[in-house]
This record gives C-alpha cells, sequence and structure tokens, in this order.
C-alpha cells in the first residue's frame, strides 16, 4: 500500500501522487460536527477547549462527537452521515460513564438525530425531531454498534504522572489501533485538561530517587503536556477537543454576554486567546491557553428548564469565545443527544 504524505513538504521535497495528494488533502478538508460545534469549521491540528462550570454538558458533547466519528458514512444502504474514524478518548476526570455513550449510540443507528430540531410547538412545545434522510428505515444493527464501540478508544489516567506517561506512549498505541482497525484516529478528546491541577498545586512534589534530582512544576507538566501533543499531531494529525472545569467569579450575566457579542471580530484571526476578557478565573498556565486555537463556552441558561414530550430539560447555552462570535446558542440535552433550541 502506498504510503500517505501527512505533510505539504513532502510535495516539495519528492514526486508525490495524485492518489497520495488527494488522501493528504481530503485530511485537512474541515470536520462538520454536529451542534453546538458547528459553528466554526474545525480542522485537524485544531485544539478546541469546552469550558464551563460543572455540569454543564461538555462531556455529552465530546460523547456527541465521539459517536459522530466512529459511526460509517454508509452502512446497508442506511446514511447514517458519519466520519467512519476512530476515536481516542482520555478520561482525567475518571467520572465517563460508558452507558451514556451505548445509549446515544444506539439512539443514532436506530436513526434518531442529533442537533437540530425540525420544528416547535410554541404552546405545546413538543419536539419533532428531524430523522436521518435515508435510502432505507434505519432498524438496529448488532453487528454496526460492536463496530462502533470497539473503534471507540479508551484510557483513563488518575494523576498527572499516568496522563504524560500515556502521552509519551501514545504514538505506539495509537500505531497498532490503526493496523488492527485499518483506519486512523481522528479526534483525540481529553476529559478534562484541568482535573489534576489543583491537586498537583496543592502537593509537593517528592523527589524520586536521587536527591538532586530536578521536581516537576505545574508550569513543566503542562509545558510537557503541549510538547507531547504536539509530537503525536505531527505523527497523526487529529482534531483535539479538551474539555475544562471552570470557577467563576460571578455569575455568566446577560451583561457579559452583551459585550462578548460587542468584540470586534474583524481581527479575530490575530486575537490570541489571552487577549479576552474572559466571563471566568483561568487558572491553566499560559503555555496551555496559548496552545488552544479554539474555544466554546458553555454553560446552563438563565432560564433553567424547557417542557418537551420527555419532560422538563436543562436548558443550556453555547458561546464561541476564540474566535469570538456574536451569538449564543441555546440546546437541551437527551439521551439521544444535544439538541439545538431556536
Amino acid at each position: 500500500m502506498e504510503e500517505v504524505v501527512a505533510s505539504p513538504r513532502e510535495w516539495i521535497d519528492r514526486n508525490e501522487s495524485a492518489k497520495t495528494m488527494l488522501a493528504r488533502v481530503l485530511t485537512a478538508r474541515p470536520l462538520l460536527l454536529l451542534p453546538p460545534l458547528h459553528r466554526v469549521p474545525l480542522r485537524v491540528g485544531n485544539v478546541v477547549e469546552l469550558v464551563g462550570t460543572s455540569p454543564s454538558a461538555k462531556t455529552h458533547i465530546l460523547i456527541q462527537a465521539a459517536v459522530s466519528c466512529v459511526l460509517p458514512k454508509e452502512w446497508n444502504g442506511v446514511h447514517y452521515g458519519g466520519l467512519d474514524r476512530l476515536v481516542m478518548f482520555i478520561d482525567l476526570d475518571c467520572r465517563f460513564d460508558i452507558l451514556r455513550l451505548s445509549k446515544m449510540l444506539k439512539h443514532r443507528i436506530n436513526g434518531e438525530s442529533n442537533g437540530s430540531l425540525k420544528k416547535i410547538d410554541q404552546e405545546h412545545m413538543d419536539f419533532d425531531l428531524w430523522n436521518n434522510d435515508t435510502k432505507k428505515s434505519p432498524t438496529y444493527d448488532e453487528e454496526l454498534y460492536s463496530l462502533c464501540m470497539r473503534r471507540f478508544l479508551f484510557i483513563r489516567c488518575y494523576d498527572s504522572f499516568q496522563f504524560l506517561a500515556t502521552l509519551k506512549t501514545l504514538n505506539y498505541r495509537i500505531r497498532k489501533e490503526q493496523e488492527l482497525h485499518g483506519i486512523s484516529v481522528h479526534i483525540l478528546m481529553i476529559d478534562s485538561i484541568g482535573a489534576f491541577h489543583w491537586i498537583d498545586r496543592a502537593s509537593t512534589f517528592m523527589p524520586l530517587g536521587a536527591t538532586n534530582r530536578k521536581t516537576p512544576s505545574l508550569q513543566t507538566v503542562s509545558e510537557t503536556v503541549v510538547q507531547e501533543i504536539r509530537k503525536l499531531l505531527l505523527l497523526h494529525p487529529m482534531l483535539v477537543i479538551a474539555t475544562k472545569a471552570t470557577i467563576f467569579g460571578d455569575r455568566y450575566s446577560m451583561e457579559t454576554k452583551r459585550n462578548l457579542g460587542k468584540l470586534d471580530t474583524s481581527n479575530s484571526r490575530s486575537m490570541s486567546s489571552t487577549s479576552l476578557q474572559l466571563p471566568y478565573r483561568e487558572y491553566m498556565p499560559s503555555v496551555w491557553q496559548t496552545f488552544v486555537t479554539h474555544r466554546v463556552l458553555v454553560g446552563a441558561s438563565d432560564d433553567p428548564f424547557i417542557r418537551t414530550n420527555d419532560g422538563d430539560c436543562s436548558l443550556y447555552f453555547s458561546e464561541w469565545l476564540l474566535p469570538p462570535q456574536s451569538f449564543v446558542d441555546k440546546f437541551i440535552v437527551k439521551e439521544a443527544g444535544v439538541f439545538m433550541v431556536p
């Protein structure tokens, strides 16, 4: 099998076949993710940070993106619209529930679409969910379910040292999985990137072995994390999505939303993540903040509930902080996924 060139530099350094060039260009195409990650085109190499208080549906958004990634585009004549790729999920919160992934995947296989609402009865708030436009009526397929679950690669880390060790050996793990499945890892998910920050900050790192051995600091850990992810992206082009729990000084008010909406987006490409007046207390070191290319703020809406056929559902909002956008999306979370509210 001909090697797929992952860098445009290869086109300059040597002759590149049309097949290899096409594979490289298609890999760099923007990903079409479901709401609320649909507002800005995302590409492999981007680092997206989902930031918000707990709970704010951050992990649920990750699960929805994972389901869309592992599903095939088409299966037995039924169109599912998936990316047909692998997902690598690193759980640092140690609270991930595999049953949530299983239930959402079964809903998608059964034909319940995520992300949009076809119409809303404003009087009774009855949701008519938009179903997949399929060649056949979708039915539950156990073989497809098993295939998709195997494509979800899960790793759990219990401290910063395990996380660093995981990142250093992830290249080998990804290569083995790609050889086994015959497809590449397209999304690297980290839930949540700041899980060990406060533990590490409160603890005194004890030297291991020789007394003159340098002990890691918060800055050193963050620098190593960013460095390892950078090296990983050079070998395996992926989209990185990381969640981060925040501490809000004050409640995220509508006044803050209006101020964010007034930001000038004409120079958004030149604005750094630290140049914005964020509506929360940032605690991650600057090396991580500057590594992030896209940032989405999510949280509970001022209107706490919305009534549907399935009962009351919590209402959430999402807003792009990097690049800054002048609108706020609202969505609800159900077992079938995340659904936007007009």
